[in-house]
């Protein structure tokens, strides 16, 4: 397997991360009574893991762990996907 196809697929499982994450922080959300959308999820999902962010850190002190895999899965997708797109050149 050369790298740019392992940089890929690092990035989808990134990608995938993240989409899962992203459900979760719509799913705890949702149990708090917090007005949130499915459908423009992956829009608003920037805004909804902000909230996540503040009410856990309200509640208890500490910001949530699914705030930092929100953040570390999309982080790792973009530096994998550049750096795929400059081995690929």
């Amino acid at each position: 397997m050369n790298t740019v196809m392992l940089l890929v697929a690092l990035c989808v499982v990134c990608g995938f991360w993240n989409i899962v994450t992203s459900l979760m922080i719509y799913s705890n959300l949702q149990k708090r009574g917090r007005p949130v959308s499915f459908i423009w999820l992956r829009v608003l999902a920037p805004k909804y893991a902000s909230e996540y962010k503040d009410i856990t850190r309200t509640e208890t002190g500490k910001i949530g762990p699914l705030f930092y895999h929100w953040i570390i899965s999309i982080n790792l997708a973009l530096v994998f996907a550049i750096i795929a797109t400059i081995a690929g050149l």
